[in-house]
This record gives structure tokens, C-alpha cells and sequence, in this order.
């Protein structure tokens, strides 16, 4: 782990308070006049919205219950990991935003 480029992660589902979480910390930060940046998890979603529907309906139409956003495959873990690796070692990285619906 890097002592330079530190790593916070803090995980929930929807409605646990993560938001908060993250903006209590941002706040802290700001005081302490530390540099920060954060992520979204959702940035690393394997499907938009639509995309996650259909999918989320093929696999309940196979008999598969078990698929969700929180599914492995539903996620791209391995672009998340190099994300923490490659800020870990040069405090620069790439995301993208995941846009929700809005009705």
C-alpha cells in the first residue's frame, strides 16, 4: 500500500449511509487542508440501467435468483483494482460516472 497516495474504500448498499460517510470524510479533509478525491462505485457497473434490466430479466427467466448489482459479474472489479493500483502509485487514475435515470 502506498503511504503517499492513501486508500480509503467504504462500501454499503443503497440507503446505508455511504453518502454521508464519504462527505463526512471530504469535510475532514478540507479542514485539514489534505487533497483528496473520491470515486463512485457504481462508476463500475458492467451495465447501464437498461442494460442491467434485460439482464437482470434473462437471468431470472434461466432460473438464476441470484443475480443483482452487488453479482461479481455484474461489476468490473478488475478495472476497479487497477484504479486503486495505479493511484496507490502515482495519485492518478481514471473513472467514469454512472448516470442514473432521471424521471
Amino acid at each position: 500500500m502506498s503511504k503517499k497516495h492513501l486508500i480509503i474504500s467504504v462500501t454499503g448498499s443503497s440507503g446505508a449511509g455511504t453518502s454521508t460517510v464519504k462527505t463526512t470524510f471530504e469535510q475532514i479533509f478540507r479542514r485539514e487542508g489534505i487533497k483528496s478525491v473520491s470515486i463512485e462505485g457504481d462508476a463500475f457497473h458492467r451495465y447501464d440501467r437498461m442494460a442491467m434490466k434485460a439482464e437482470l430479466e434473462a437471468r431470472k427467466a434461466s432460473g438464476d435468483e441470484t443475480f443483482s448489482h452487488f453479482s461479481y459479474d455484474a461489476n468490473e472489479l478488475g478495472k476497479l483494482e487497477q484504479v486503486f493500483s495505479t493511484y496507490g502509485d502515482t495519485g492518478k487514475g481514471e473513472t467514469r460516472h454512472y448516470v442514473h435515470d432521471v424521471e
